[in-house]
């Protein structure tokens, strides 16, 4: 397997507003991409859901190298985050009303930034970035403390599994 097919990916919430604080929405995000791994499309090396954006660390499954994953997953979380705003806050909605003609509601910033992996030291230090993400941000003081990101697997070697050691497929 090349790891040089191993993708660095972050996804923005329109304009960085706070979509994610809701656990819910870290549910549907930790869902879709458990859907992902287990579908056998992706395989899931490292993630971290702030308020306002995520970063994943992912590799396409050969089946699924011409897909793009990645819009399948951005268009179903959005989707699933307008399904839960509709029936516990459809005020807010109206943050992310759409400018464009094929869609009522825009919840991702358009061009999410991603990134191939080439070599292992690339890929440790895009994980502890993500890692430490939450501790700058002032979340938590450790980064194994926060709960909606891979550090725990990583740094106390918990059990997840979605999760599969990037060194798996070095």
């Amino acid at each position: 397997m090349k790891h040089g097919d191993i993708e660095f990916f972050t996804a923005t919430c329109l304009k960085w507003q706070n979509l994610l604080n809701d656990i819910k929405h870290k549910e549907i995000i930790l869902d879709s991409l458990a859907f992902l791994v287990h579908e056998q499309r992706i395989w899931l090396y490292g993630y971290v859901i702030m308020p306002n954006h995520l970063h994943i660390i992912w590799r396409k499954q050969d089946n699924w190298i011409e897909k793009n994953v990645q819009q399948q997953f951005l268009k179903f979380t959005a989707q699933q985050i307008k399904f839960n705003l509709l029936d516990t806050n459809p005020s807010h909605l109206m943050n992310y009303k759409s400018t464009q003609f094929d869609r009522k509601f825009h919840f991702w910033e358009r061009r999410p930034f991603k990134a191939r992996n080439y070599t292992r030291e690339i890929i440790e230090q895009k994980l502890d970035y993500i890692h430490f993400n939450p501790v700058k941000a002032g979340l938590c003081i450790f980064p194994e403390d926060y709960l909606f990101s891979s550090a725990p697997f990583y740094y106390q070697k918990s059990k997840n599994p979605i999760l599969t050691h990037y060194m798996d497929h070095l």
